[in-house]
C-alpha cells in the first residue's frame, strides 16, 4: 500500500449568511444556472444545488465554494462551517 497526500489548491468561497445571503444567490445563479432559493423546515432560507447524486443544500451558516475543477453540471457546492474551517486556511 502507498501513502498519498492531497495537493494544496486554492479555492474561492463565500459565507451564506442572513447579511448577504442576496448578494451570494445572484453571485452563485451567475455561476450556475439551476440554483434556486427557498426555505428549510424552520423557514430560514437556503439555496439548493441539483447535482448528479441529488440535491445539495446550502444553509445559514455554510460556505459556498466555487470548485476547482467545475463540470458542466457542477460548478458551486456548499461545506459546513465547521468542516470548512478545519480544511481551509485564508490565503
Amino acid at each position: 500500500m502507498e501513502k498519498y497526500r492531497k495537493k494544496p489548491i486554492e479555492i474561492e468561497a463565500i459565507r451564506f449568511d442572513d447579511e448577504n445571503k442576496d448578494r451570494v444567490y445572484t453571485w452563485a445563479s451567475g455561476i450556475q444556472k439551476n440554483i434556486y432559493h427557498g426555505w428549510d423546515e424552520n423557514q430560514d432560507p437556503v439555496l439548493k444545488i441539483p447535482t448528479l447524486e441529488g440535491e445539495m443544500v446550502c444553509s445559514l451558516g455554510d460556505y459556498l465554494i466555487l470548485e476547482p475543477f467545475p463540470t458542466d453540471w457542477r460548478k458551486l457546492y456548499p461545506c459546513k462551517a465547521d468542516i470548512f474551517k478545519k480544511t481551509y486556511e485564508k490565503v
